[in-house]
Formats: C-alpha cells, structure tokens, sequence
C-alpha cells in the first residue's frame, strides 16, 4: 500500500516561509521519483519540483527561485522549503510519487496525497 500523507501548510503573508513535508511509504520512497506539485481553483495542477532517486532536482518555472525539495532518507519524508512566498503562490500543495520517467508533469505521477492548503496573504 503506498501513502503520502503531506502536512506543514498554513497561513503567511506575503514575503513569508513554510516547509511542507511529506511522509511515504518506505518502498515507494527508496525507489520512486517524488514530486511536490500544487493546484488553485480553476487551474490546472502545477509541477512545483521533482526529485529523483539519485537526489537530482528539476523546478517548475514559477517558483524555481524560491522553493527547495529535498528527501531524508533516514525519515522516509519529503521537504519543499518555500521563501518569499506571493499571493500567486496560494494553492492546495501536493506530493506524489511515480515509477515511470520522472518529469514535471503531473500526469506522470501515479500516486498523490490528500494534500495541505497553503495561504499567502498580501
């Protein structure tokens, strides 16, 4: 059974941080590519960041100056560190995992969390 079960979402204004985790199921984290990847209503889910079992990273263009994934293999838990958060930036965050090429794009990933709602205030 694979689980992502994210948490750290909340409230912060403009210019702010979080740190959102993401806890998975031990065999999915050792071999899969994860993700974080997010959506607001009316638009399409987003690519946020992926990272790849050897540890190399790909972002997604809005936010690749801003945001950091990065795994603890140790925890079997998943990180994106988000800086100077915006407005634009306030959306329900997901992770997610696939077995298949590892991109940006959402339909890639097979499996998801319920996800954690991140708000930025201006």
């Amino acid at each position: 059974q694979v689980q992502l079960v994210e948490s750290g979402g909340g409230s912060v204004q403009t210019g702010g941080s979080l740190r959102l985790s993401c806890s998975v199921s031990q065999h999915v984290f050792s071999t899969f590519c994860l993700g974080w990847f997010r959506q607001s209503p009316g638009k399409e889910r987003e690519g946020v960041a992926v990272i790849r079992r050897n540890g190399a990273t790909r972002y997604g263009h809005s936010v690749e100056d801003r945001v950091t994934i990065s795994r603890d293999n140790s925890k079997n838990t998943l990180y994106l560190q988000m800086n100077d958060l915006r407005p634009e930036d306030t959306a329900m965050y997901y992770c997610a995992a696939t077995g298949a090429y590892c991109s940006i794009l959402a339909s890639e990933f097979v499996y998801w969390g319920q996800g954690t709602q991140v708000t930025v205030s201006s």
